[in-house]
């Protein structure tokens, strides 16, 4: 009885994931219309008969689609005369060297170098000892930069 049972619903399951299949299949002559040319939406747009030429509508301009190496270049080139320069490339280095240049004679040594560790060591050694147990240790944890919310949209 079983077995006959499980060979129905089988040969249901055969039958209607043929039917999807079937209807899920794009016919090759009646597909989604073709977007139209843009000589053809030009002339739509321009012909006072249409809803948009009525309006004095003119075509939406292209979008220039730039590539990551000249969205990249665009960010360098600080001045925008098509080149970048070393000065270009060097200046927000020279903002964070001089943060960390205490003395401002344009060298940076360990001790500058290494002065905000030291100060994050200080702030975590709440006990003063030299040292930091594990607690404290857990403290100078790099801070987290809080995700922007998503979409629940879907």
């Amino acid at each position: 009885m079983m077995r006959i049972v499980s060979g129905a619903a089988a040969a249901l399951a055969l039958v209607l994931a043929g039917f999807f299949i079937w209807k899920g299949r794009a016919s090759a002559d009646g597909g989604l219309p073709s977007a139209p040319s843009a000589t053809v939406a030009a002339a739509y747009v321009q012909d006072s008969s249409s809803p948009a030429g009525r309006r004095g509508l003119s075509l939406p301009p292209s979008a220039s689609q730039k590539s990551k190496e000249e969205k990249r270049f665009a960010r360098a080139d600080r001045n925008e005369d098509g080149k970048v320069m070393l000065t270009e490339l060097l200046e927000p280095r020279r903002k964070a060297f001089a943060k960390l240049d205490k003395d401002g004679n344009g060298q940076l040594s360990f001790d500058e170098w290494a002065a905000k560790t030291e100060e994050r060591f200080a702030e975590a050694d709440s006990d003063r000892s030299g040292w930091l147990n594990p607690a404290e240790f857990a403290e100078t944890k790099p801070k987290t930069r809080a995700k922007p919310a998503r979409c629940a949209c879907s």
